[in-house]
């Protein structure tokens, strides 16, 4: 336990023979039980978990009431980080655990810097926390500019979506959750592609719960990822736009009408009419200098309208997000490659 609480970590693998078993092993003492989970790997990594996983049940006397400490579940077929990770949060959901955090398969995640993602829900500031590479300058300025590029992309999107904007780099993967955040989102229905982080953060503000940016450093290796940015992007975009419109919906349509939804449906309606008019000038042979501004004028008051929405949920939401003290963080993420994600995920399951 910590600090009175139980603490499960989640631990999703695909193809991480070699470094799962250093993961399993290095998991601080005070965890109570620990869900691998291979996500269908081709390797030798099952081999790998279950060894692993025996030596370390063999030097430990149960743990909170439970008799063995690493729970080992396959899946048999890949199903993406999203999916393995849900797995495991549902497992330690049924096994009422307090506190569930996530460490990747890869050994990129230093189980010293647990402690520090764990303790804003410990200590009741927030029901879900995670780490933020972007919070201090320097750190930031130490990615690679095209992954810091696709970071702040993907940041602003997500707090579009989500309506955190006090959140950033909701990509990263060193995360945890509280048992009644777990009870109250719907986990079940969570993205299993390499979105789920953004998903998961719609969902918490869907159910008014806080959430904890946690600052954090990184350390960055040159090697390739397995992301294809094609993929991803196009992916990623038009879930949060779907988790946008749904969050709206939920929000502010099932109860008297609210100026932030007003602010956002008279933003987008009338900035997609500037667009699709200054698209129809521009492969009309008669378009005008009047029509073309008629064009401008619209995505512009879109664009104002849409921006007054985002003030006025900045300001609604502003107390659902916290941030970790700097003198609480001491340690560092290693993360590989110049993906736009940063947790080390595995690859999404090949569609048929």
């Amino acid at each position: 336990m910590y600090r009175n609480h139980t603490i499960a970590v989640v631990v999703p693998a695909y193809n991480e023979a070699g470094l799962v078993g250093d993961v399993i092993r290095t998991v601080p003492e005070y965890v109570d039980r620990v869900y691998v989970v291979d996500d269908g790997s081709t390797d030798g990594t099952w081999t790998e978990i279950t060894a692993a996983a025996t030596a370390v049940d063999e030097s430990t006397d149960g743990t909170a009431g439970f008799d063995e400490r690493v729970v080992t579940i396959r899946h048999d077929e890949n199903r993406g980080v999203g999916g393995a990770i849900k797995t495991g949060y549902i497992h330690a959901r049924e096994d009422e655990i307090d506190v569930t955090a996530v460490m990747g398969g890869d050994g990129q995640m230093r189980p010293e810097g647990l402690a520090a993602v764990i303790d804003p829900i410990v200590e009741g500031r927030a029901d879900y926390a995670k780490g933020n590479r972007l919070h201090d300058p320097d750190t930031a300025r130490e990615m690679p500019r095209f992954r810091l590029l696709g970071n702040r992309v993907l940041t602003l999107l997500t707090k579009i979506a989500s309506g955190y904007w006090g959140a950033s780099d909701p990509q990263n993967g060193y995360t945890a959750i509280s048992l009644d955040a777990l009870e109250a989102v719907e986990i079940e229905e969570m993205y299993e592609f390499y979105g789920y982080c953004n998903d998961l953060l719609v969902k918490c503000n869907r159910e008014g719960l806080r959430v904890a940016d946690v600052p954090r450093k990184a350390a960055y290796d040159d090697e390739e990822s397995h992301i294809s940015l094609s993929t991803y992007v196009p992916r990623v975009s038009t879930m949060l736009l779907s988790n946008f419109l749904g969050r709206l919906r939920e929000q502010y349509l099932r109860g008297p009408l609210h100026p932030t939804w007003l602010a956002y449906a008279s933003g987008l309606v009338t900035g997609a009419a500037g667009v699709v008019l200054a698209l129809a000038e521009a492969v009309s042979s008669d378009g005008t200098a009047r029509s073309v501004g008629n064009a401008l004028a619209l995505s512009v008051v879109g664009c104002l309208a849409f921006l007054l929405g985002a003030v006025l949920e900045h300001g609604r939401f502003a107390d659902r997000t916290v941030v970790a003290e700097p003198e609480a963080v001491d340690t560092e993420d290693r993360i590989e490659g110049d993906s736009v994600t940063t947790d080390g995920q595995q690859p999404e399951a090949s569609a048929d």
